[in-house]
């Protein structure tokens, strides 16, 4: 299996959650799996209580209930030790793009601590999955590694089959680089933020990607429509996403 050609730490990451929603949903697990250009691992999960009830629908998937957490630590006083995990290294996960480094930018915000995750690189191995070989993790596993997904929806479980399948995927397609600068252009998308409430259109201009001005220009509205701007900053739009439009429309009022 192919040893990921690395100039700087990587982080495989996965979280167990209360639901989907990037706003309001928190962390109940978080494993990650940390590997320095050496080849030496650090792997660690932790169980997190959440402070809000876990939904029947949610522990059906994941396992994780009520009871399994409520004397656990909150995430807020684990925020730290998280963050310093991800300083300074890339950051790989299935699904993570969109979901699992959104989800933990939002809670490190709530807890107060202001990563800059457009500056690090991402893997999405998902991604890569499904330009080469479109269906679920657990089947990616069976398919690249020829092994079952014992413990499907643990977090431990995910992350450890996340770094086994991108090591197959380098191994089996010849058009891959082993080399972090390719895996993430080729895995992910230029962003603006993380919930991809903002895009670039083709002439790299940053515009809406949602609501009445979806495909407008964000420095136009905030030059016009101050008051939209001011009603966003106070609906339930994730905090990162209100970070880089306060970011916006201070540079468009400058």
């Amino acid at each position: 299996m192919a040893k990921l050609n690395i100039e700087k730490p990587i982080v495989f990451f996965d979280l167990e959650t209360t639901g989907t929603n990037i706003s309001f949903d928190r962390i109940v697990e978080i494993s990650y799996i940390k590997i320095w250009p050496n080849g030496e691992e650090e792997e660690k999960t932790y169980r997190i209580n959440p402070t809000i009830p876990i939904p029947a629908n949610a522990s059906a998937v994941h396992g994780i209930f009520d009871k399994d957490v409520a004397d656990k630590p909150t995430f807020k006083e684990l925020a730290n030790n998280i963050a310093e995990v991800f300083t300074n290294t890339d950051i790989a996960g299935f699904n993570s793009n969109r979901f699992d480094i959104p989800l933990l930018a939002e809670e490190l915000l709530r807890a107060g601590i202001n990563i800059d995750f457009t500056q690090h690189r991402f893997i999405d191995v998902q991604r890569i999955y499904h330009k080469k070989e479109p269906r679920t993790l657990s089947a990616a596993y069976q398919y690249y590694c020829h092994k079952n997904l014992d413990n499907a929806h643990s977090a431990s479980a995910d992350t450890r089959a996340t770094y086994e399948i991108l090591q197959a995927q380098i191994d089996k397609y010849s058009d891959l680089e082993n080399d972090i600068d390719f895996l993430s252009n080729y895995s992910s998308e230029k962003i603006v933020d993380l919930s991809n409430r903002f895009t670039y259109n083709n002439e790299n201009e940053i515009v809406f990607n949602f609501g009445k001005y979806k495909g407008q220009s964000v420095k136009t509205t905030c030059l016009r429509d101050r008051g939209y701007i001011e009603w966003l900053m106070q609906s339930d739009m994730p905090l990162q996403s209100k970070q880089i439009l306060y970011q916006l429309y201070q540079k468009a009022n400058a």
